[in-house]
């Protein structure tokens, strides 16, 4: 017990003098949320060229939550156009992009918090606890996304269903599987030997 809590206050730590160190370095320019850091140097240059080559864009256009490129190159941090894309850094965990519809819609999809940006509605850094189990089945759903009965409302017509509850199924299943089959095989061969006990001559 006090080996997991000495783990856990050893990451935390190491967790905030990453982050220290990382504000630490104050690079010229910021890079705007939303942005793999592979494009940092893309974007560094006060006029920005869409990817598709359409048109061209100055800095204090970014992440303006106006659609300027048709793919979304203009829009990385926000849900301004259909076609972008948005980074999660996601540190302590695995970095992913997601769709730009997926941003500031009150469901945190990326770990670290980073796609619920615009201060109406704050996700918990989950990518520190990576890997432990009870910390990901905890729900973080914002009280918008419930029903009068309390109830989690599904978006897109699909079901997010607690790994627990699901977990918990399989067992009760398994464990009827394995019953019904000591029934269908127990059950005659009982039968069996108790008919052949009653052959038997004494």
């Amino acid at each position: 017990m006090e080996a997991g809590l000495l783990l856990r206050s050893l990451l935390l730590h190491l967790y905030f003098f990453t982050i220290s160190f990382h504000f630490c370095r104050s690079p010229a320019f910021a890079l705007p949320i939303g942005i793999h850091p592979l494009d940092e140097k893309y974007y560094s240059s006060e006029l920005i060229k869409c990817k598709d080559g359409s048109e061209s864009f100055t800095r204090d256009r970014l992440n303006d939550d106006f659609c300027d490129c048709l793919d979304g190159t203009d829009e990385p941090g926000t849900a301004a156009c259909p076609k972008g894309k948005f980074y999660c850094k996601n540190m302590g965990s695995t970095p992913k992009f997601l769709f730009s519809s997926r941003v500031n819609d009150h469901i945190c999809d990326c770990c670290d918090g980073s796609d619920e940006n615009d201060g109406t509605f704050s996700c918990p850094n989950t990518c520190v606890m990576g890997g432990d189990f009870s910390y990901q089945t905890r729900s973080y759903v914002s009280q918008d996304n419930l029903d009068s009965f309390g109830r989690k409302i599904v978006k897109d017509g699909v079901n997010r269903e607690d790994p627990v509850q699901k977990v918990k199924g399989l067992k009760i299943l398994v464990v009827l599987q394995v019953l019904l089959i000591v029934i269908v095989v127990g059950v005659p061969l009982f039968c069996r030997s108790s008919r052949s006990r009653r052959r038997l001559p004494r």
